[in-house]
């Protein structure tokens, strides 16, 4: 609307501009004469001020009706009587009337909120990209197997849906056949593919990449992840931080300084020259000055960018405040499992004996839990498929109750198993195996054990909850800020002990239940620490409401977690770190643009009353409006600069 308005008006304006009587004089020229040419600039100028001025004074109305002063009823103040003393003037002998000033103030005031509009519009358009992921047909599978065209919007719990390579995945469900990786990217910020098969959660607007997948929907429409990251967005966009209430609060005061300075000017100007236009054209122009158009974008368009640049990087806000008090954090306190660590078993470490290699132990041992759904047994197949070693072809696998496995593997008997089955074999460990398992046991790892025709223990494998790779990075990111890294978990002190000492945490707390987790939020806050603290969204909701700032951390398919003041939809302990950086940046570019604002109205304000007019330097209204839309322009470029800022850790 407003890029229409300006282009019309600027092109009515242009012979409103020519035919003025003070650019004729300015630029030397005489404009042609034909009866009615003398009408040419006031019918135009009304026409713009119609036009053009229009969404100005609507907005000023309901700024006047909720008694809340602001730029629009400044704008409206100064265009309006711009142009009810132009149209008098054609009235009254011996006055001048400044139309092309009137068009060139509504023009400038138009296109500044024309780049306002574009920017905020284009700072916001993650909401279109994110809307842009949803197809809008589906594959439905019927019960005969063939499969059926339909709107997503008919989609329904339970039912089937075929996504092939290349499509989106139209609903968030689970995986029922097929194998396949599936960019996640737009909705994690993670841009490796995430390998999925029959189990695996997809979420809706995510690519399919090289596999055909057979997905049962498990949830539709407003209930996706992806409509919820939408609603977060929104909220997000149109929450306000302290920074902008101060903004708004000084736009007010603005109008009020305006009017009084104003009202200044004009007692001044009368008292030294008496009543001429030379008084109106000063207090025009002190208005125009005035105009809070920098001040009111200073920090809405940050906000905004801050916001869309959030969410691209898979960080959802939902209260601007802590994501403006992140900035100032100290101390970040991070629950163990599931944050630190990825929340399953993993072998950690692995001992051999005898002539057994690492690799002849793996390829036996993941032959023989080949089958098995045990966490043990997929921590073994994970480690072996990580190192490229293939699983042994085993026979005769046969479960042995509250002890382990045994299989036949080259026509020799295997067994894998704890403590437990040593101990039924009556099997004798090495010196280097026994080192081992205590070593581990210190840690409070768990030991699996790879027997050889039940007389010999040939290899063990020392299993724990895998910590994360990113967690070591983030924790040297956040030391090398000055931020202290605290640590949550339920486990025992040992593994509480093993794990911060492994990636150089400062504090820990161990044996904590989940009622608990809260009183140890409170007692750092009680040592004068700003808390962030970091969890799943669940049992760990109480100490993320307690925490300066709660972060909820998820695997990207609940993202809307009350408890959590800022959600990341990854699983990954460096989003905190891009968190904190995205805080202090944005809150740097937003005081940056507040002081540009308010020190542009500072030192032009009296330059437009007058107060170096004996020196022969005035402000016309026309180059005032110039000044206050580069002051809008200086803003809305710097806070653009934003979407450049450095994230990585």
């Amino acid at each position: 609307m407003f890029r229409r308005r300006f282009w019309v008006s600027l092109v009515l304006s242009v012979p409103v501009i020519f035919f003025s009587e003070f650019i004729q004089d300015v630029f030397g020229y005489t404009a042609p004469t034909f009866p009615g040419s003398a009408w040419i600039t006031p019918v135009l100028a009304v026409i713009v001020f119609g036009y053009g001025g229009v969404p100005f004074l609507s907005m000023a109305r309901t700024e006047l009706e909720n008694r809340e002063p602001g730029m629009m009823m400044l704008i409206s103040l100064a265009i309006t009587v711009a142009f009810v003393y132009s149209i008098g003037s054609l009235f009254l002998p011996g006055t001048t009337p400044f139309f092309w000033e009137l068009v060139t103030l509504i023009d400038i005031m138009l296109l500044g909120h024309w780049m306002e509009m574009r920017s905020v519009r284009q700072a916001s358009g993650a909401l279109d990209e994110l809307a842009k992921l949803m197809p809008d047909i589906a594959e439905r599978v019927t019960e005969g197997g063939d499969t059926e065209e339909v709107p997503v919007s008919e989609l329904g719990e339970d039912d089937v849906v075929l996504v092939r390579p290349g499509a989106s995945v139209p609903a968030d469900g689970e995986v029922v056949e097929g194998e396949s990786s599936v960019d996640e990217s737009m909705i994690t910020g993670e841009s490796r593919s995430v390998d999925k098969e029959p189990g695996s959660d997809v979420v809706a607007g995510t690519v399919n990449q090289d596999g055909s997948l057979r997905v049962r929907v498990t949830k539709t429409g407003d209930e996706t992840t992806l409509a919820g990251i939408m609603r977060l967005v929104d909220e997000a966009q149109k929450s306000k931080s302290r920074t902008q209430l101060l903004a708004d609060r000084a736009a007010g005061w603005l109008f009020y300084v305006a009017l009084g300075v104003a009202a200044i000017t004009a007692v001044a100007w009368v008292v030294a020259v008496g009543f001429n236009i030379a008084v109106l054209e000063r207090v025009v122009t002190v208005l125009v000055i005035a105009c809070p158009h920098a001040l009111g974008l200073a920090v809405p368009l940050v906000v905004a960018i801050n916001t869309s640049t959030a969410a691209q990087n898979g960080m959802l806000i939902r209260d601007r405040i802590a994501m403006e008090e992140a900035r100032n954090l100290d101390t970040v306190m991070f629950d163990k499992t599931g944050t630190l660590t990825k929340g399953e078993q993993g072998v950690v470490g692995v001992e051999t004996a005898g002539d057994w290699d690492e690799q002849r132990a793996f390829e036996v041992a993941a032959g023989v839990e080949g089958d098995s759904e045990h966490m043990i047994a997929r921590a073994i197949r994970n480690a072996a498929a990580e190192r490229d070693i293939q699983r042994a072809k085993v026979s005769s696998f046969e479960n042995l109750r509250g002890l382990g496995v045994r299989a036949t593997v080259d026509s020799e008997t295997v067994h894998l198993g704890g403590p437990n089955l040593i101990e039924k074999l009556g099997i004798e460990r090495s010196d280097d195996i026994t080192a081992f398992a205590e070593e581990a046991g210190s840690n409070a790892e768990t030991v699996i054990y790879l027997i050889h025709e039940e007389s010999e223990v040939v290899a063990a494998f020392a299993l724990a909850d895998v910590i994360r790779e990113e967690s070591r990075q983030a924790i040297e990111a956040l030391h090398r800020m000055g931020i202290e890294v605290a640590m949550l978990t339920g486990d025992s002190e040992d593994v509480a002990k093993a794990v911060s000492e492994e990636l150089g945490i400062d504090q820990y707390f161990a044996e904590v239940l989940p009622e608990e987790k809260d009183t140890k939020v409170e007692q750092l806050q009680s040592e004068g620490k700003l808390v962030a603290m970091v969890g799943d969204g669940v049992n760990d909701a109480p100490a993320l409401t307690r925490a300066d700032v709660g972060i909820a951390i998820g695997s990207g398919t609940d993202v809307a977690i009350e408890s959590g003041d800022i959600i990341l939809v990854d699983n990954n302990p460096l989003d905190v770190v891009r968190l904190i950086k995205l805080s202090k940046a944005s809150y740097r570019k937003m005081q940056e643009n507040l002081v540009w604002a308010t020190g542009y109205n500072v030192f032009a304000l009296p330059l437009a009353a007058g107060i170096l007019a004996p020196i022969g330097i005035l402000l016309s209204p026309a180059i005032g409006a110039v000044f206050m839309s580069l002051s809008t322009i200086i803003v809305a470029i710097n806070a653009r600069r934003l979407r450049g800022v450095d994230l990585s850790a």
